[in-house]
Protein backbone atom coordinates (compact mmCIF):
# COMPACT_ATOMS: atom_id res chain seq x y z
CA UNK A 1 0.00 0.00 0.00
CA UNK A 2 1.33 3.42 -0.63
CA UNK A 3 0.66 6.48 1.39
CA UNK A 4 0.48 9.80 -0.01
CA UNK A 5 3.26 11.47 -1.75
CA UNK A 6 5.51 13.91 0.58
CA UNK A 7 4.39 17.63 -0.25
CA UNK A 8 7.06 19.78 -2.01
CA UNK A 9 9.57 20.69 0.70
CA UNK A 10 9.51 24.55 -0.06
CA UNK A 11 6.35 25.75 -0.80
CA UNK A 12 6.63 29.78 -0.25
CA UNK A 13 8.18 32.00 2.15
CA UNK A 14 6.03 33.80 4.90
CA UNK A 15 6.72 36.47 7.31
CA UNK A 16 4.29 35.49 9.54
CA UNK A 17 1.10 33.62 10.42
CA UNK A 18 -1.72 34.47 8.77
CA UNK A 19 -0.20 34.60 5.49
CA UNK A 20 -0.59 38.74 4.22
CA UNK A 21 -2.20 37.23 0.91
CA UNK A 22 -5.30 35.81 3.39
CA UNK A 23 -6.17 38.81 4.76
CA UNK A 24 -8.98 41.00 3.16
CA UNK A 25 -11.02 44.39 3.24
CA UNK A 26 -12.43 44.64 7.12
CA UNK A 27 -16.07 45.44 6.50
CA UNK A 28 -16.96 48.50 8.94
CA UNK A 29 -13.45 49.36 9.17
CA UNK A 30 -12.92 49.14 13.11
CA UNK A 31 -11.64 52.21 15.03
CA UNK A 32 -8.06 51.20 16.06
CA UNK A 33 -9.18 52.53 19.90
CA UNK A 34 -11.60 50.07 20.59
CA UNK A 35 -9.03 47.16 18.78
CA UNK A 36 -6.60 48.97 21.24
CA UNK A 37 -8.58 49.55 24.77
CA UNK A 38 -8.26 46.38 26.44
CA UNK A 39 -4.89 44.68 24.71
CA UNK A 40 -1.70 44.78 27.39
CA UNK A 41 0.39 47.45 26.11
CA UNK A 42 3.55 47.26 28.46
CA UNK A 43 5.82 45.60 25.94
CA UNK A 44 5.11 46.63 22.52
CA UNK A 45 7.11 45.94 18.99
CA UNK A 46 7.19 48.96 16.68
CA UNK A 47 7.74 48.23 13.22
CA UNK A 48 7.77 50.91 10.63
CA UNK A 49 8.14 50.12 6.42
CA UNK A 50 9.52 52.20 3.96
CA UNK A 51 8.67 51.01 0.75
CA UNK A 52 11.41 52.87 -1.57
CA UNK A 53 14.84 50.88 -3.27
CA UNK A 54 17.17 51.55 -5.49
CA UNK A 55 16.60 48.53 -7.26
CA UNK A 56 13.95 45.48 -7.69
CA UNK A 57 15.72 42.29 -7.02
CA UNK A 58 14.46 39.53 -9.00
CA UNK A 59 12.98 37.32 -6.23
CA UNK A 60 11.08 40.20 -4.37
CA UNK A 61 7.80 40.28 -3.83
CA UNK A 62 8.17 42.88 -0.84
CA UNK A 63 6.13 45.80 -1.21
CA UNK A 64 8.01 48.65 -2.50
CA UNK A 65 9.07 50.52 -5.61
CA UNK A 66 11.97 51.82 -7.34
CA UNK A 67 13.00 55.35 -6.59
CA UNK A 68 10.82 57.99 -5.25
CA UNK A 69 10.24 61.06 -7.53
CA UNK A 70 9.05 64.06 -6.53
CA UNK A 71 9.70 64.61 -3.10
CA UNK A 72 7.46 61.35 -2.68
CA UNK A 73 10.07 60.35 0.51
CA UNK A 74 8.98 63.62 2.02
CA UNK A 75 5.36 63.36 1.47
CA UNK A 76 5.52 59.58 2.83
CA UNK A 77 7.34 60.92 6.09
CA UNK A 78 4.41 63.49 6.40
CA UNK A 79 1.89 60.56 5.73
CA UNK A 80 3.70 58.32 8.33
CA UNK A 81 3.73 60.90 11.29
CA UNK A 82 -0.04 61.68 10.65
CA UNK A 83 -0.20 58.06 10.61
CA UNK A 84 1.84 57.70 13.83
CA UNK A 85 -0.44 60.43 15.88
CA UNK A 86 -3.70 58.71 14.94
CA UNK A 87 -2.09 55.45 16.41
CA UNK A 88 -0.97 57.24 19.18
CA UNK A 89 -4.26 58.54 20.39
CA UNK A 90 -5.88 55.02 19.39
CA UNK A 91 -3.56 53.41 22.23
CA UNK A 92 -5.28 55.81 24.74
CA UNK A 93 -4.02 57.51 27.88
CA UNK A 94 -2.23 54.58 29.82
CA UNK A 95 1.29 54.73 29.27
CA UNK A 96 2.56 52.67 26.04
CA UNK A 97 6.06 50.66 26.59
CA UNK A 98 8.17 49.83 23.42
CA UNK A 99 9.86 47.27 24.17
CA UNK A 100 11.34 46.54 20.54
CA UNK A 101 11.48 48.56 17.19
CA UNK A 102 12.60 47.78 13.75
CA UNK A 103 12.96 49.79 10.15
CA UNK A 104 12.03 47.49 7.40
CA UNK A 105 11.46 47.81 3.96
CA UNK A 106 11.96 48.33 1.27
CA UNK A 107 15.01 49.77 2.10
CA UNK A 108 14.57 52.27 4.82
CA UNK A 109 18.59 53.28 4.19
CA UNK A 110 17.33 54.87 0.76
CA UNK A 111 16.28 57.81 2.49
CA UNK A 112 19.03 60.64 3.47
CA UNK A 113 20.40 61.01 6.62
CA UNK A 114 17.77 63.70 7.80
CA UNK A 115 15.15 61.69 6.15
CA UNK A 116 16.41 58.71 8.66
CA UNK A 117 16.84 61.31 11.47
CA UNK A 118 13.14 62.23 10.84
CA UNK A 119 12.21 58.85 10.94
CA UNK A 120 13.87 58.37 14.02
CA UNK A 121 11.87 61.62 15.39
CA UNK A 122 8.71 60.11 14.82
CA UNK A 123 9.29 56.90 16.40
CA UNK A 124 10.25 58.58 19.75
CA UNK A 125 8.14 61.54 19.91
CA UNK A 126 5.32 60.88 17.82
CA UNK A 127 4.98 56.70 18.94
CA UNK A 128 6.91 57.23 22.43
CA UNK A 129 9.56 54.78 21.60
CA UNK A 130 13.31 54.98 23.57
CA UNK A 131 15.26 53.92 20.67
CA UNK A 132 18.36 54.23 22.56
CA UNK A 133 16.75 51.88 25.34
CA UNK A 134 15.25 48.97 23.42
CA UNK A 135 16.85 46.86 20.39
CA UNK A 136 16.52 48.73 17.09
CA UNK A 137 16.90 46.82 14.36
CA UNK A 138 17.58 48.46 10.71
CA UNK A 139 17.46 46.54 7.15
CA UNK A 140 19.92 48.05 4.84
CA UNK A 141 21.84 47.58 1.36
CA UNK A 142 25.18 47.52 -0.24
CA UNK A 143 24.26 50.61 -2.49
CA UNK A 144 22.83 52.58 0.74
CA UNK A 145 25.06 51.87 3.52
CA UNK A 146 26.63 54.76 3.57
CA UNK A 147 28.69 56.32 6.10
CA UNK A 148 26.33 59.30 6.78
CA UNK A 149 23.29 57.23 6.91
CA UNK A 150 25.21 54.55 9.52
CA UNK A 151 26.29 57.37 11.82
CA UNK A 152 22.83 58.46 11.94
CA UNK A 153 21.47 54.99 13.22
CA UNK A 154 24.11 54.25 15.42
CA UNK A 155 23.60 57.99 17.22
CA UNK A 156 20.23 57.20 17.45
CA UNK A 157 20.55 53.59 18.97
CA UNK A 158 20.47 51.18 16.74
CA UNK A 159 21.51 47.70 17.96
CA UNK A 160 21.33 45.80 14.32
CA UNK A 161 21.96 45.98 11.13
CA UNK A 162 20.47 43.67 8.63
CA UNK A 163 22.30 43.89 4.73
CA UNK A 164 20.88 41.50 1.94
CA UNK A 165 24.23 40.70 0.04
CA UNK A 166 22.39 37.25 -1.14
CA UNK A 167 25.73 36.00 -2.91
CA UNK A 168 29.56 37.34 -2.91
CA UNK A 169 29.56 35.84 -6.26
CA UNK A 170 28.97 38.94 -8.94
CA UNK A 171 27.20 36.26 -11.55
CA UNK A 172 24.56 34.99 -9.43
CA UNK A 173 24.22 38.36 -7.90
CA UNK A 174 22.97 39.42 -11.44
CA UNK A 175 21.02 35.62 -11.80
CA UNK A 176 18.76 36.57 -9.02
CA UNK A 177 18.55 40.63 -10.73
CA UNK A 178 20.28 42.30 -8.17
CA UNK A 179 23.03 44.01 -9.79
CA UNK A 180 25.68 44.62 -7.60
CA UNK A 181 29.71 43.96 -7.14
CA UNK A 182 31.63 42.33 -4.62
CA UNK A 183 34.05 45.22 -3.79
CA UNK A 184 30.85 47.46 -2.95
CA UNK A 185 29.18 44.92 -0.79
CA UNK A 186 32.50 44.32 0.91
CA UNK A 187 32.99 48.23 1.28
CA UNK A 188 29.40 48.10 2.66
CA UNK A 189 30.02 45.70 5.28
CA UNK A 190 33.58 47.37 6.34
CA UNK A 191 31.24 51.20 6.84
CA UNK A 192 28.85 49.10 8.68
CA UNK A 193 31.40 47.55 10.97
CA UNK A 194 33.26 51.06 11.17
CA UNK A 195 29.63 52.66 12.55
CA UNK A 196 29.90 50.78 15.77
CA UNK A 197 26.35 48.96 15.69
CA UNK A 198 26.66 45.79 18.05
CA UNK A 199 25.08 43.01 15.46
CA UNK A 200 25.42 42.80 11.96
CA UNK A 201 23.45 40.20 10.12
CA UNK A 202 24.24 39.15 6.51
CA UNK A 203 20.95 37.58 4.45
CA UNK A 204 22.32 34.72 1.93
CA UNK A 205 20.35 33.39 -0.49
CA UNK A 206 20.62 29.28 -1.66
CA UNK A 207 18.91 27.86 -5.31
CA UNK A 208 20.16 30.65 -7.26
CA UNK A 209 20.69 29.52 -11.04
CA UNK A 210 24.06 28.46 -11.42
CA UNK A 211 24.91 28.73 -7.89
CA UNK A 212 26.20 25.22 -6.71
CA UNK A 213 28.26 23.47 -3.59
CA UNK A 214 31.01 25.11 -4.55
CA UNK A 215 30.26 28.91 -4.91
CA UNK A 216 27.96 28.32 -1.77
CA UNK A 217 30.62 27.39 -0.17
CA UNK A 218 32.31 30.26 -1.40
CA UNK A 219 29.68 33.32 0.12
CA UNK A 220 29.15 31.50 3.11
CA UNK A 221 32.87 31.84 3.37
CA UNK A 222 32.69 35.51 2.61
CA UNK A 223 30.24 36.11 4.85
CA UNK A 224 31.76 34.45 7.87
CA UNK A 225 35.16 36.59 7.08
CA UNK A 226 33.43 39.13 8.54
CA UNK A 227 31.93 37.59 11.99
CA UNK A 228 28.82 38.83 11.35
CA UNK A 229 26.65 38.34 14.62
CA UNK A 230 23.83 36.78 12.75
CA UNK A 231 24.02 34.79 9.24
CA UNK A 232 19.98 34.27 7.81
CA UNK A 233 19.85 31.53 5.18
CA UNK A 234 16.66 32.10 2.29
CA UNK A 235 15.61 29.33 0.08
CA UNK A 236 14.99 31.11 -3.44
CA UNK A 237 11.64 31.21 -4.42
CA UNK A 238 10.12 32.56 -7.97
CA UNK A 239 6.87 33.99 -7.10
CA UNK A 240 3.96 35.74 -9.53
CA UNK A 241 4.73 39.57 -10.68
CA UNK A 242 8.72 39.39 -9.63
CA UNK A 243 11.42 39.94 -11.93
CA UNK A 244 11.77 35.99 -12.01
CA UNK A 245 8.30 35.06 -11.95
CA UNK A 246 8.24 35.66 -16.03
CA UNK A 247 11.16 33.05 -16.33
CA UNK A 248 11.14 30.77 -13.55
CA UNK A 249 14.08 28.68 -12.67
CA UNK A 250 16.63 26.77 -15.51
CA UNK A 251 15.82 23.29 -14.24
CA UNK A 252 12.66 20.81 -13.08
CA UNK A 253 10.55 21.40 -10.49
CA UNK A 254 12.49 18.40 -8.57
CA UNK A 255 15.38 19.05 -9.30
CA UNK A 256 15.48 23.11 -8.13
CA UNK A 257 13.90 21.42 -4.96
CA UNK A 258 16.97 18.82 -4.39
CA UNK A 259 19.06 20.99 -4.83
CA UNK A 260 17.82 23.65 -2.78
CA UNK A 261 17.99 20.87 0.23
CA UNK A 262 21.45 20.03 -0.50
CA UNK A 263 22.76 23.75 -0.69
CA UNK A 264 20.30 24.04 2.37
CA UNK A 265 22.12 21.18 4.23
CA UNK A 266 25.59 22.09 3.17
CA UNK A 267 24.98 25.64 4.86
CA UNK A 268 23.72 24.82 8.30
CA UNK A 269 26.45 22.27 8.90
CA UNK A 270 29.21 24.94 7.36
CA UNK A 271 27.78 27.39 9.87
CA UNK A 272 27.25 24.76 12.82
CA UNK A 273 31.43 23.92 12.17
CA UNK A 274 31.88 27.20 12.45
CA UNK A 275 30.62 27.50 15.78
CA UNK A 276 27.53 29.22 15.23
CA UNK A 277 24.02 28.22 17.19
CA UNK A 278 20.90 27.69 14.77
CA UNK A 279 18.31 29.51 16.05
CA UNK A 280 15.35 28.45 13.51
CA UNK A 281 15.57 26.79 9.81
CA UNK A 282 16.81 30.09 8.21
CA UNK A 283 18.50 32.17 11.42
CA UNK A 284 22.12 31.24 12.69
CA UNK A 285 23.52 33.30 16.13
CA UNK A 286 27.33 33.84 16.73
CA UNK A 287 27.79 31.80 20.47
CA UNK A 288 28.50 35.37 22.51
CA UNK A 289 25.96 37.53 20.24
CA UNK A 290 23.54 39.05 22.15
CA UNK A 291 20.38 39.54 20.43
CA UNK A 292 19.94 42.77 19.95
CA UNK A 293 16.84 42.85 17.42
CA UNK A 294 13.66 41.15 17.31
CA UNK A 295 14.08 37.54 16.27
CA UNK A 296 12.19 35.34 14.22
CA UNK A 297 9.47 34.40 17.11
CA UNK A 298 9.37 38.07 18.65
CA UNK A 299 8.45 39.90 15.23
CA UNK A 300 5.52 37.59 15.30
CA UNK A 301 4.07 38.25 18.66
CA UNK A 302 0.78 40.26 19.46
CA UNK A 303 0.87 43.72 20.06
CA UNK A 304 2.77 45.18 17.14
CA UNK A 305 2.28 48.54 16.03
CA UNK A 306 2.89 48.73 12.26
CA UNK A 307 3.63 52.35 10.25
CA UNK A 308 3.35 52.80 7.02
CA UNK A 309 2.71 50.86 3.49
CA UNK A 310 3.76 47.00 3.81
CA UNK A 311 3.31 47.32 7.69
CA UNK A 312 1.42 44.70 9.66
CA UNK A 313 -0.26 45.45 13.18
CA UNK A 314 -1.18 42.70 15.45
CA UNK A 315 -3.66 42.66 17.97
CA UNK A 316 -4.63 39.42 19.95
CA UNK A 317 -7.80 39.25 17.55
CA UNK A 318 -7.16 41.05 14.59
CA UNK A 319 -3.92 41.63 12.32
CA UNK A 320 -3.90 44.46 10.10
CA UNK A 321 -2.51 46.24 7.04
CA UNK A 322 -3.06 48.20 4.02
CA UNK A 323 -3.83 46.82 0.78
CA UNK A 324 -0.64 44.82 -1.04
CA UNK A 325 0.54 44.37 -4.11
CA UNK A 326 3.71 43.07 -6.34
CA UNK A 327 2.95 45.06 -9.72
CA UNK A 328 4.77 48.05 -9.85
CA UNK A 329 1.66 50.18 -10.83
CA UNK A 330 -0.49 48.56 -8.11
CA UNK A 331 1.99 49.57 -5.90
CA UNK A 332 2.28 53.35 -6.87
CA UNK A 333 -1.14 53.83 -6.63
CA UNK A 334 -1.31 52.58 -2.98
CA UNK A 335 1.71 54.91 -1.75
CA UNK A 336 0.13 57.52 -3.53
CA UNK A 337 -3.09 57.39 -1.66
CA UNK A 338 -1.37 56.42 1.38
CA UNK A 339 0.58 59.86 1.27
CA UNK A 340 -3.00 61.76 0.80
CA UNK A 341 -4.87 59.94 4.28
CA UNK A 342 -5.43 62.42 6.45
CA UNK A 343 -4.96 61.77 10.19
CA UNK A 344 -8.65 60.82 10.66
CA UNK A 345 -8.67 58.29 8.30
CA UNK A 346 -6.06 56.46 9.76
CA UNK A 347 -7.73 56.17 13.28
CA UNK A 348 -9.29 52.50 11.33
CA UNK A 349 -8.28 49.22 10.25
CA UNK A 350 -8.55 48.82 6.43
CA UNK A 351 -7.13 45.35 5.39
CA UNK A 352 -6.72 42.20 7.45
CA UNK A 353 -7.98 39.17 9.31
CA UNK A 354 -9.51 38.15 12.21
CA UNK A 355 -7.78 35.65 14.71
CA UNK A 356 -10.02 33.31 16.44
CA UNK A 357 -8.86 31.16 19.48
CA UNK A 358 -8.23 28.36 17.41
CA UNK A 359 -6.24 30.03 14.91
CA UNK A 360 -4.18 31.44 17.87
CA UNK A 361 -3.07 28.22 19.41
CA UNK A 362 -2.06 27.09 15.82
CA UNK A 363 -0.26 30.43 15.38
CA UNK A 364 1.21 29.82 18.79
CA UNK A 365 2.81 26.68 17.57
CA UNK A 366 3.90 27.19 14.24
CA UNK A 367 5.88 30.09 15.62
CA UNK A 368 6.99 28.29 18.45
CA UNK A 369 8.36 24.71 15.91
CA UNK A 370 9.63 27.00 13.65
CA UNK A 371 12.09 27.76 16.63
CA UNK A 372 14.95 25.23 16.98
CA UNK A 373 14.61 25.54 20.42
CA UNK A 374 11.38 23.88 20.01
CA UNK A 375 8.24 24.32 22.63
CA UNK A 376 7.84 23.59 26.19
CA UNK A 377 4.16 21.38 25.95
CA UNK A 378 3.22 22.64 29.75
CA UNK A 379 3.66 26.20 28.73
CA UNK A 380 1.72 25.83 25.81
CA UNK A 381 -1.18 24.18 28.58
CA UNK A 382 -0.69 26.98 30.56
CA UNK A 383 -1.38 29.58 28.07
CA UNK A 384 -4.47 28.08 26.90
CA UNK A 385 -5.67 25.35 29.01
CA UNK A 386 -5.52 22.58 26.73
CA UNK A 387 -2.73 19.85 25.44
CA UNK A 388 -1.08 20.93 21.87
CA UNK A 389 -1.45 16.62 21.30
CA UNK A 390 -5.43 17.61 21.88
CA UNK A 391 -6.08 20.69 19.59
CA UNK A 392 -3.18 19.43 17.00
CA UNK A 393 -3.23 15.58 17.48
CA UNK A 394 -3.72 14.04 14.21
CA UNK A 395 -1.07 17.26 12.17
CA UNK A 396 1.27 16.43 14.84
CA UNK A 397 1.28 12.54 14.04
CA UNK A 398 1.76 12.95 10.66
CA UNK A 399 4.95 14.63 11.31
CA UNK A 400 6.18 12.16 12.94
CA UNK A 401 5.38 9.64 10.92
CA UNK A 402 7.31 11.92 8.20
CA UNK A 403 10.31 11.92 10.56
CA UNK A 404 9.65 15.54 10.82
CA UNK A 405 9.73 15.94 14.96
CA UNK A 406 12.54 15.23 16.80
CA UNK A 407 13.02 11.83 18.36
CA UNK A 408 15.52 12.54 21.13
CA UNK A 409 13.83 16.48 22.42
CA UNK A 410 13.65 15.71 26.32
CA UNK A 411 10.19 14.81 27.89
CA UNK A 412 7.74 18.06 27.45
CA UNK A 413 9.56 19.62 24.71
CA UNK A 414 8.26 19.31 20.88
CA UNK A 415 10.78 20.51 18.40
CA UNK A 416 10.97 19.62 14.72
CA UNK A 417 13.51 17.56 13.48
CA UNK A 418 16.43 18.81 10.96
CA UNK A 419 13.94 17.55 8.38
CA UNK A 420 10.99 19.51 9.74
CA UNK A 421 8.76 21.64 7.96
CA UNK A 422 6.55 24.47 9.50
CA UNK A 423 4.13 25.56 6.61
CA UNK A 424 2.05 22.61 6.97
CA UNK A 425 0.47 24.17 9.66
CA UNK A 426 -1.37 25.85 8.37
CA UNK A 427 -5.19 26.22 8.83
CA UNK A 428 -7.60 25.16 5.90
CA UNK A 429 -9.48 28.10 6.38
CA UNK A 430 -6.15 29.98 5.68
CA UNK A 431 -5.22 28.09 3.27
CA UNK A 432 -8.37 28.47 1.15
CA UNK A 433 -7.91 32.28 1.71
CA UNK A 434 -4.36 32.37 0.29
CA UNK A 435 -5.22 30.22 -3.06
CA UNK A 436 -8.31 32.47 -3.37
CA UNK A 437 -6.33 35.71 -3.35
CA UNK A 438 -5.32 37.18 -6.60
CA UNK A 439 -2.12 38.70 -7.60
CA UNK A 440 -1.93 42.14 -8.36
Amino acid sequence: MTGAPLPRPYVSYVYAYPHKTAYRPLPGRPELAALWADEPKDALSLYAHIPFCEVRCGFCNLFTRIGAPDELTTRYLDALDRQAAAVREALGDAPARFAAAAFGGGTPTFLTAAELERLCDIAEHRMGADLRAVPLSVETSPATATADRLAVLAGRGATRLSIGVQSFVDAEARAAVRPQRRADVEAALGRIRDAGVPVLNIDLIYGIDGQDEESWRYSLDAALAWRPEELYLYPLYVRPLTGLGRSGPAESDGEWDARRLRLYRLGRDHLRAAGYEQVSMRMFRRPGAAPAGPDDHACQTDGMIGLGCGARSYTSALHYSFDYAVDMREIRSIIDAYTETGTRDFSRAQVGRWVDAAEARRRHLLQSLLQAGGMELAGYEKRFGTSAHEDFGAELDRFAERGWLDGTAPEGLLRLSAEGLGPELFSPDVRAAMAAYEPK
